[in-house]
């Protein structure tokens, strides 16, 4: 049974990923590989499996924060390293811990597991808590318009 991620990302959306379970420093979320998320081998892209462990990494950051709030704050990644131990296949299941705690940042390591139960990849990654920040004005912009100076940015 999945339930809905406290805060809207888009990608995460894009790429279908499922909120498992968010609570008491730990996180687990589904990801149903689809064609476009695989490789050349056809297993799934090491960018698809590292964005799943940054996002179940985060949760687990998140998940010990107050759910009235959405589990603000909100964090952002500052480093992940991962280790990739055989190609992920069919139906993946992350799984986040939070490790440590500070005022202002989170330690946390994740784990991706194939359907079989063997594991696909391993991460550990920081994560720096920070307050919401306004995004009702902010729109994506192609780089020429950039480079141009509209006078926007």
């Amino acid at each position: 049974m999945t339930k809905p991620f406290p805060v809207r990302i888009p990608f995460v959306e894009a790429l279908g990923f499922e909120l498992v379970r968010m609570e008491g420093g730990e996180a687990e979320i589904g990801f149903a590989l689809r064609d476009e998320h695989c490789n050349s081998f056809h297993v799934a892209h090491g960018g698809a499996v590292m964005t799943l462990l940054d996002v179940v990494m985060a949760h687990a950051a998140r998940s010990v924060n107050d759910p009235a709030a959405n589990y603000g704050p909100g964090v952002v990644t500052i480093e992940m390293k991962t280790s990739f131990m055989r190609p992920g296949e069919g139906r993946l299941k992350a799984l986040g811990k939070l490790l440590h705690r500070t005022a202002t940042l989170a330690f946390c390591e994740g784990s991706v597991y194939r359907e079989d139960g063997t594991l696909a990849a391993h991460a550990t990654g920081t994560f720096k808590y920070v307050r919401a920040l306004p995004v009702s004005a902010r729109e994506a912009k192609p780089l020429q318009q950039r480079l141009d100076g509209d006078g926007s940015d």
